[in-house]
């Protein structure tokens, strides 16, 4: 068994319909231990708060960390400032991360602002986004895997990797999560 931690981004609210919600339901069928929580006043979210969220989950240990969004962007705060528990997470799995411009346009998010990327993430990372997501302009690659040198799997036509975007049901995170070495694929 497996212990899987989800993070939502900025303005979810964990529909039923997203594909978060989707991978957690198919994790907890398949016997894994899923931790997938609403983190507090996702429309207007406060960064210290997340994060002393986020280190109340990782002392339960989980094995995988699966961030969208904004969360992606928790995270890179979280290792940033030695967390602990960031450490001890077998691999992480950043899923469209938010450019700084597009964060900064926004008064309610602009705290999650990526701190300076010259650390070194402390396990097996892959950033997974669209080649073309209206919140990361420049492109995630540039933005956060070539900084960071960690892998980058660029999806056509994925855009923000939501349920706008058609991301219900995703099969490929669900292979991934049961096997690292699994590609990702479009829907």
């Amino acid at each position: 068994m497996t212990a899987y931690l989800i993070l939502h981004g900025w303005q979810n609210h964990r529909p039923a319909d997203h594909w978060q919600h989707w991978l957690a339901d198919r994790l907890t069928e398949l016997g894994h231990q899923v931790t997938y929580p609403q983190l507090p006043d996702p429309d207007d979210p406060s960064l210290e708060v997340w994060l002393t969220e986020l280190s109340r989950h990782l002392a339960a240990g989980p094995d995988v960390v699966v961030a969208h969004s904004a969360s992606a962007v928790l995270w890179l705060h979280a290792v940033a400032r030695g967390m602990p528990g960031a450490g001890d997470v077998e691999r992480v799995l950043l899923v469209a991360p938010p450019a700084a411009s597009v964060l900064a346009g926004y008064p309610e998010v602009a705290e999650f602002l990526a701190p300076p990327l010259d650390f070194t993430l402390p396990g097996p990372t892959l950033l997974v986004a669209g080649d073309d997501d209206p919140y990361c302009p420049g492109g995630a690659q540039a933005a956060y895997g070539d900084p960071l040198g960690i892998p980058t799997r660029l999806l056509p036509g994925a855009a923000h990797l939501d349920l706008d975007a058609g991301y219900g049901s995703w099969p490929s995170v669900l292979e991934w999560c049961l096997d690292p070495e699994a590609e990702f694929r479009v829907r």
